[in-house]
């Protein structure tokens, strides 16, 4: 914020205030109670403005279980921010319940259902405080356990929160609670729910399409309307707050911004990141009302009009803000959906041919066209005022552009650029790939494959070799680039050895009659899968979880990367992987030998092969043969 406060220029107010200010609280302020659906009833009273209304993807279910008469209980279950509370009020007023009673004080509701049945919803286990919380869980288990059919209680909890309470509850009555561990295997591994207990878990359902949603309901929002008879967009003014709307929006790209955006919250996703629709819907706020000088980092209605007089309108680019640019450190590390963005390091990462475009495009004769078809056509977020100035001055070789705060404020620029960049590049764009613009250079080829995957189509064959050769060289510690088969290798007995030169086996890139690789697609995870078998039959095969940064780690190091030199993590997640193919071939050996050994094989011998390497990085097993003397 600068110093001088951002006020209100002339009269009258602009006629979409009230909802711009109602959506400014859904973004990363420091106190967004209208994140709380608890909240939102009385924020829109006083607003007086439309809800934004998203879908409640597990109602339907939740209904058909409830007409099915099936006896027992339903958990509602997820994270903070997944809709708990929105999905059990839908549910409570689906199924006829006073919309007043609920908006009432107390966190237990009772509403009678056609069946008889009473229907007990506990909105928030985490409204309870300690023992507190011990009365509704006798309840759910004198429903589920005990086989009381005269209640079902629809209980809305956090995964870790419902654990811990039936943890302390069984401690306090010397056992370990029976709902516990049948929940903990449901929630972590995917296991059966328990009998008599329907869980709905809302964390599964959050990924690409609860962030289309979330735009959607924000973008088309009717109250953006009202935008058209406001005097802050006439007259060839350009009003941020409607330009990043209409931006996300997908009016001018088709889309791409979003199909970007929405590429980058699955991969966070695969790689174990949950972005719940409280933060996406943070995310889609900040992107259209983010401003580094405005009020909290957050552009109302009545500050528009300083931001034009200003000419700082491009210090809201909606593609900076899609990464937290315009919000303090602090509030950034506050914010899960806007760690996760950060860490694919867009406006760091880049190319020398972007950056050698951004900074020289403009004067190269060569470059000029590209410039002016990739940056120049924005004049409101691409080639500014302020970038053309700060490049000049740059080029020119001014001083004070080159040493202190002068070349520190063009490379904060450049960090702008790269990341429109990111999102505006189009996808054939030849020497310009956009996700070479982030630390997830192969998250596109990932994405991809995944997607073949789905469709049930064969991954494609330089990915597949790609994977292949990064396998072999995290195997053997050598440059192989063998992409027909994997040397399963150690050193003789250290199996985390980062150098291991002896094959123990070998086993097809393809798997063919039961043996080699197969690239699956693993239904609890969404996540592609390795699952390498050293023979024929059950329980010869090893299988290895690919998320998109372990994807990333194969192909940096199949591209001639040090598997140390990109991420340690991944490297003992692979040498782990090995270590269990690894004790995998030593059973098979060990099965083979007493085949020998019954066969009458003469046992004088020792039989090692060693990995060696043809001109060309081709690489083989040589077998030796060492007699035991006795």
């Amino acid at each position: 914020m600068q110093d001088q406060s951002i006020a209100t220029v002339g009269t009258s107010v602009p006629p979409s205030s009230a909802w711009v200010r109602f959506l400014r609280t859904y973004g990363p302020t420091p106190n967004n109670l209208t994140m709380f659906d608890e909240y939102v009833a009385g924020a829109i009273g006083r607003a007086k403005v439309q809800p934004i209304a998203l879908s409640t993807p597990m109602l339907e279910p939740m209904n058909a279980h409830l007409a099915s008469g099936k006896p027992g209980s339903m958990l509602i279950a997820g994270t903070a921010g997944d809709g708990k509370t929105y999905h059990c009020r839908a549910l409570w007023t689906s199924m006829g319940g006073d919309p007043r009673a609920w908006a009432a004080k107390g966190n237990i509701k009772e509403h009678r259902l056609a069946d008889g049945r009473l229907a007990v919803f506990v909105k928030d286990l985490s409204e309870f405080n300690g023992e507190e919380s011990d009365a509704p869980l006798a309840r759910l288990e004198k429903s589920v356990l005990g086989g009381d059919d005269s209640e079902i209680v629809i209980l809305a909890a956090n995964h870790g929160q419902v654990l811990d309470r039936l943890r302390d509850l069984g401690r306090r009555q010397g056992r370990n609670h029976p709902l516990r561990k049948p929940l903990q295997e449901f929630f972590l591994q995917a296991g059966q729910e328990p009998e008599r207990l329907a869980v709905f878990d809302l964390s599964r359902s959050v990924g690409r399409m609860a962030l289309e949603e979330v735009v959607a309901a924000v973008a088309k929002h009717a109250e953006w309307d009202n935008c058209a008879r406001c005097a802050l967009k006439s007259g060839g003014k350009v009003c941020p707050i409607y330009e990043n709307r209409e931006r996300l929006l997908g009016t001018g790209d088709g889309a791409q911004l979003g199909r970007r955006l929405g590429d980058l919250v699955e991969i966070a996703r695969l790689n174990g990141q949950h972005l719940p629709v409280r933060d996406l819907l943070a995310l889609c706020a900040n992107m259209i009302l983010g401003h580094r000088d405005a009020k909290d980092c957050l552009m109302s209605c009545a500050e528009v009009a300083w931001i034009q007089e200003q000419g700082a309108v491009d210090r809201a680019s909606v593609y900076g803000n899609a990464f937290g640019a315009n919000l303090p450190k602090r509030r950034l590390a506050d914010r899960p959906v806007f760690k996760a963005m950060a860490a694919f390091g867009v406006g760091d990462e880049t190319t020398n041919g972007a950056d050698g475009l951004l900074v020289y495009g403009k004067d190269d004769v060569k470059l000029a066209p590209t410039f002016a078809r990739l940056i120049g056509s924005d004049s409101i977020y691409g080639a500014t005022p302020r970038l053309l100035s700060a490049q000049d001055k740059y080029l020119e070789g001014e001083e004070a552009a080159r040493i202190d705060g002068g070349a520190a404020g063009f490379m904060d620029l450049l960090q702008e650029q790269r990341r429109r960049l990111f999102f505006t590049l189009p996808p054939d764009e030849e020497g310009y790939p956009f996700w070479s613009m982030t630390v997830f250079r192969f998250a596109g080829e990932y994405l991809e494959m995944r997607a073949a995957l789905l469709d049930k189509k064969a991954v494609s064959e330089t990915v597949r070799g790609r994977i292949v050769r990064g396998l072999n060289r995290v195997m053997t510690g050598l440059l192989i680039d063998n992409v027909d088969r994997i040397f399963v290798a150690s050193s003789g007995g250290f199996t985390q050895s980062r150098v291991s030169v002896l094959c123990d086996t070998e086993a097809p890139s393809r798997r063919l009659n039961g043996v080699g690789m197969a690239i699956k697609l693993e239904a609890n995870t969404g996540r592609p899968s390795l699952d390498i078998s050293l023979a024929q039959g059950a329980g010869n095969s090893v299988a290895f979880d690919l998320t998109p940064v372990r994807f990333e780690f194969l192909s940096r190091v199949a591209e001639g990367a040090l598997p140390g030199s990109f991420s340690n993590e991944c490297l003992e997640d692979m040498l782990a992987f090995k270590a269990k193919l690894l004790r995998k071939a030593e059973l098979f050996r060990g099965r083979s030998q007493q085949d020998d050994d019954e066969a009458g094989a003469d046992s004088g011998s020792l039989t090692l092969n060693f990995i060696d390497i043809e001109q060309g990085g081709h690489g083989f097993s040589r077998p030796i043969t060492v007699r035991i003397s006795e």
